[in-house]
């Protein structure tokens, strides 16, 4: 059975928030496999860590959070089963770090239900009963900590359906999860080792936000060089592949003349023109000045270079 960490009821978001730092929840489970295309496991890390201001609630968010109680009355309405609160946080009664926050459990049965709204443009096709992973994680996790033989998935796709699924448990993909977990947070949280990058956005930002204040200076790091050299073979290569992506663009433009589109057998190809309106800054700035000292922005970004070093 698993232990109660807090009583969320009427518990500020902001306490909430600091709770959640102090494990791996539902929602992280996802990040620790790599399943989670929107967070990085450098961004969870950096989370866990305090290295992170707490999120501002998004309008996608607050969207969910608002629309909860309806996805639960809807998933009733459909299945005729009852749910209840439980309004707390639990931990797993083995692991302190591993802890859960379900938004509803069902009544007369050992299971638990997760609420979801999604905009219309999701990729997942629900309909054909398709469970996107983050959320499959989620669930899978839930049923770690709380013993549960299934949970329940409710989604409400706004403005477009609403669809319910049955997710019984796996015991080897929920002991392979809380493997996972487990090790992610000994290798990484606890002794406060960054977790590589994975070339997502998320992993990007981290990097930005973490190590935001540079300094003009050279280190060794005689340990990259194997990635180094990695890099400037794939850069290389991509030049290569560029030039000739080029070229055969050009075979094609060159093929429909005058034409606008063009087929092949297995291809549609077309080459059209477009108007794209801007501002000529320099003569805005020579003719305009004032207007273009007001108007004027400055930013600032990061631009990353390799070369092969002639001094070795």
């Amino acid at each position: 059975m698993p232990r109660i960490l807090a009583n969320t009821k009427n518990m500020p978001h902001d306490e909430w928030l600091t709770y959640r730092r102090t494990g791996i929840g539902g929602s992280d489970a996802a990040v620790v496999c790599g399943l989670n295309p929107y967070v990085s496991q450098i961004e969870l890390w950096a989370d866990k860590t305090g290295r992170l201001p707490p999120k501002d609630e998004s309008e996608a968010m607050r969207i969910g959070h608002d629309l909860e109680e309806y996805v639960a009355k809807r998933f009733c309405e459909s299945t005729g089963k009852k749910v209840r609160r439980r309004n707390s946080i639990f931990r797993h009664n083995d692991y302190d770090f591993i802890t859960a926050n379900i938004d509803r459990e069902i009544i007369g049965e050992n299971a638990g239900l997760e609420c979801k709204t999604t905009s219309v443009y999701a990729k997942s096709d629900f309909e054909n009963g398709e469970i996107p992973l983050q959320y499959y994680c989620q669930c899978m996790h839930y049923m770690n900590v709380m013993g549960y033989e299934k949970m329940y998935l409710a989604v409400l796709v706004m403005g477009k359906a609403f669809y319910w699924f049955e997710i019984p448990y796996d015991k080897d993909e929920a002991e392979s999860l809380l493997k996972r977990e487990v090790e992610f947070w000994n290798a990484y949280i606890v002794p406060d080792v960054r977790p590589e990058p994975d070339g997502s956005e998320s992993a990007k930002n981290m990097l930005e936000t973490i190590f935001n204040d540079r300094v003009e200076n050279m280190i060794t790091i005689f340990e990259q060089e194997e990635i180094a050299a990695k890099l400037a073979e794939i850069k290389e290569q991509k030049k290569t592949l560029d030039s000739e992506e080029k070229q055969l663009q050009q075979q094609i433009i060159n093929a429909l003349e005058s034409n606008t589109r063009g087929v092949t057998l297995n291809y549609e190809l077309s080459y059209t023109s477009r108007t794209r309106t801007g501002i000529d800054s320099k003569r805005l700035k020579a003719e305009y000045p004032d207007v273009y000292e007001a108007i004027k922005t400055e930013s600032s970004y990061n631009v990353f270079s390799i070369k092969e070093r002639k001094d070795t």
